[in-house]
């Protein structure tokens, strides 16, 4: 029996807590050590099995082209508005300086040669790409080899001469490209700093003790800590993407922090009671463990369901963020018990600052809160539709939702990269800073390149086209091809779309000759269309499960059902806001974000299996009360308001810490990190304040006595849920156990 374990497990720990905690401390001391010695780097391959894009990239790997590699693109101009590199012989020289360095540069395999084409005159400097037309900026396209080959120390060594040559050459030096994306972050800890003080700061607002406020915390870094040194390790076998850490972080101590807070607060209230420490533990660990390895579980597998979209980099980013949160569950029955256990009946006191200075640090009043979920029980109605109504009217511009890739035009002004991408875009035009990769199988065509050039150079979404690059052993070619849009805009997934329906095909002809397009924009193209197409069947799974789930633990039909809508409903709600603040630029500026961006393409799949499983749990955490009060009472008015006003002020400060926690990472300059920050901040505030405190009484309050009605039939074959039994057999439990150990 699952209670009686948790009874046995949590008393254990908490009678002899230097153990376990030893025993954490030497699982961590493990971890890092491992990560240290073993652990690999995040990659990020944005491509997925049977896509064109991934065919492009398996062309250019045969033929070893070099287009297969990572790249970095150093941008400079004269120093001087009025010189250019065509008639100034000062910047001529820089600039030959500059590429001869980049090129003694560790791991550079080659570099264009804008110097060498100023040479050959201006017509034919401006006709081959690396200087613009005005001859006021010039492009050094630096070729690296694959990801797997390099590391942070090559950006470094990039981003140093380039720091070292501006104060020696009378010109602007700025940098971008796929070396920067891949190897450069944030400052390290910043989000998870911010977030770890605010989630401080409500603890001890919430429970008036700096020693309840450190319990929660200390064991969040404990499981971040050892899920996160997991995670590095599994990237020396794998490819983890490189926003699993930052996500996992973000998770991590969110949910770590909000478990600890459930199972400590139901460890005062025994404390409250008079029950000896150790015997406290073990009962909230049986009481409140439970929903905490139910809700740990639900999001595991809500996680875990993203591999449904077949795509690699999702399916692993999921696994490694799974591993965080199953780390977080194990501790908070393991360690937080041993926590408690040391701490003893300290926690039962509040601070003499907390009482005088803070009512909040109190206990809010439950009758404050039987108050307000009374009121809204007795006019369920209106409180039910007007809720319902704000939720979907939030909802609405989920309709212009548009997928896409935030570039380094989202960057702030203060990055190189941003300053990069700006003059690239003004002297050569926008569609410069996403080119697209064609790769041309001949299949002994020998005409095939020439007539794919033509016709790809005539389409009106294409600017211009590179010399092809010929592989004389395969016959592969490569042509780089540059739209007239940008890589965000949508008319540049349009041209995609055209060249391979209609351009390719006519070019090639009926032979064995294939064409293929790749190149980033193409790419997360491609994967926003597979995760598009997935989502319905992902989300449906996802569904069913959560439905199966919930009717195991709580013996319902229609609870269940409701906690499917309402979740859905509040997720639907985020979708739109988000759309209003990085696509419409609605407050934008509130979170630093310069310009708007796409929504990043597959953020959307990401973002449901996180929320629907964080929204599960506060499902999970306030039925369990209301269950409890039901099983006692057998009055389901009595159950409801009880039982939301017993966990509300719980759910209410664990919400502020999610929502703390979250909008601290939304404050990166990464917009793909803002976007996971803000969307998981905003859906977390509805999700505990409009849902929880307002739909759910209502429409439990509506739904009657039918909220706990299960067929008779249905209820012989479903197997005994972990929640059906009250906190008064839990007790009775508890001290069966605790006598046999005496």
């Amino acid at each position: 029996m699952l209670s009686r374990t948790l009874v046995r497990l949590g008393t254990s720990a908490a009678r002899r807590p230097w153990r376990v905690i030893a025993a954490w401390l030497l699982v961590a001391t493990i971890a890092v050590a491992a990560a240290v010695a073993f652990g690999g780097k995040t990659a990020d391959s944005m491509t997925a099995p049977g896509l064109d894009s991934q065919r492009a990239a398996e062309l250019l790997e045969r033929a070893g082209t070099g287009q297969e590699g990572m790249t970095a693109q150093v941008v400079v101009t004269p120093i001087n508005g009025g010189d250019t590199f065509l008639a100034d012989g000062a910047a001529r020289t820089g600039l030959q300086r500059l590429q001869a360095e980049i090129r003694a540069l560790p791991h550079v395999l080659s570099t264009s040669d804008p110097a060498g084409a100023l040479d050959r005159g201006r017509d034919a400097a401006a006709a081959g790409g690396p200087i613009s037309a005005d001859g006021r900026i010039a492009v050094i396209r630096v070729q690296y080899p694959e990801q797997s080959q390099l590391s942070t120390a090559d950006l470094d060594a990039l981003v140093d001469l380039g720091d070292r040559l501006r104060g020696e050459l009378p010109l602007r030096i700025e940098m971008g490209g796929d070396l920067f994306f891949a190897f450069s972050s944030p400052a390290a800890g910043v989000g998870e700093l911010v977030g770890i003080l605010a989630a401080a700061a409500i603890l001890f607002l919430a429970f008036g003790s700096f020693t309840a406020a450190a319990l929660p915390i200390g064991m969040a870094l404990f499981g971040l800590t050892v899920g996160v040194s997991t995670m590095t390790v599994l990237a020396a076998a794998t490819e983890i993407p490189t926003f699993a850490p930052v996500l996992g972080s973000m998770v991590g101590l969110g949910v770590g922090i909000d478990y600890a807070l459930f199972v400590l607060a139901r460890h005062r209230e025994y404390l409250g009671r008079g029950i000896e420490p150790h015997e406290a533990a073990g009962r909230a660990v049986a009481t409140a463990g439970r929903p905490v390895i139910f809700a740990g579980v639900t999001v595991v597998v809500s996680i875990l369901g993203m591999a449904a979209a077949n795509v690699p980099f999702m399916t692993m980013g999921g696994i490694a963020v799974s591993i965080v949160v199953t780390v977080m569950v194990v501790a908070s029955v393991t360690l937080l018990p041993a926590f408690l256990g040391v701490a003893g009946a300290r926690l039962a006191r509040v601070s003499r600052f907390a009482r005088r200075r803070t009512p909040a640090a109190r206990a809010v009043p439950v009758g404050g809160w039987q108050r307000w979920i009374g009121h809204v029980n007795r006019h369920p109605v209106p409180y039910a539709l007007g809720a319902a109504g704000l939720l979907m009217l939030a909802a609405l511009p989920v309709l212009g939702l548009r997928v896409g890739l935030p570039d380094d035009g989202s960057l702030p002004a203060s990055r190189t990269e941003r300053r990069a991408y700006d003059l690239v875009a003004e002297g050569f035009g926008p569609g410069t800073n996403g080119p697209l990769v064609i790769a041309v199988d001949s299949a002994g065509d020998p005409g095939v390149v020439d007539r794919l050039a033509a016709a790809v150079a005539a389409d009106p979404g294409i600017a211009s086209v590179a010399p092809a690059q010929v592989d004389r052993a395969t016959g592969i070619a490569s042509l780089v091809v540059f739209p007239t849009t940008g890589p965000q805009q949508r008319a540049t997934a349009d041209t995609v779309t055209r060249l391979r329906a209609d351009v390719l095909p006519g070019a090639v002809g009926p032979g064995q000759a294939s064409a293929h397009v790749g190149g980033a924009a193409a790419s997360l193209s491609d994967v926003g269309k597979r995760t598009s197409e997935r989502l319905p069947l992902f989300i449906a799974a996802v569904l069913a499960l959560s439905f199966l789930l919930l009717m195991l633990v709580f013996r319902s039909v229609l609870v269940p059902l409701k906690a499917v809508l309402l979740n859905m409903l509040s997720i639907g709600a985020t979708y739109g806001i988000m759309v209003a603040v990085f696509q419409w630029g609605w407050g934008a500026t509130l979170i630093g974000l310069e310009s708007t961006v796409p929504i990043v393409s597959f953020i959307p799949m990401f973002l449901f299996a996180i929320l629907f499983g964080l929204s599960m749990d506060y499902e999970v955490f306030l039925l369990s009360r209301v269950r409890e009060e039901y099983l006692r009472s057998g009055d389901n008015a009595t159950a409801i308001v009880r039982g939301i006003a017993s966990s509300a002020r719980v759910i209410t400060s664990a919400a502020l810490i999610m929502v703390a926690v979250f909008l601290s990472f939304a404050i990166a300059n990464d917009p793909s990190t803002k976007m996971f920050g803000f969307g998981l901040a905003t859906a977390i505030f509805v999700d505990a304040t409009v849902v929880r405190m307002v739909l759910v009484p209502a429409t439990m309050t509506l739904l009657g006595r039918a909220n706990w009605w299960l067929p008779s039939w249905l209820d012989r074959v479903l197997p005994r849920g972990p929640e059906d039994i009250d906190a008064d057999d839990v007790d009775a439990e508890a001290g069966r156990v605790l006598a046999a150990a005496r």
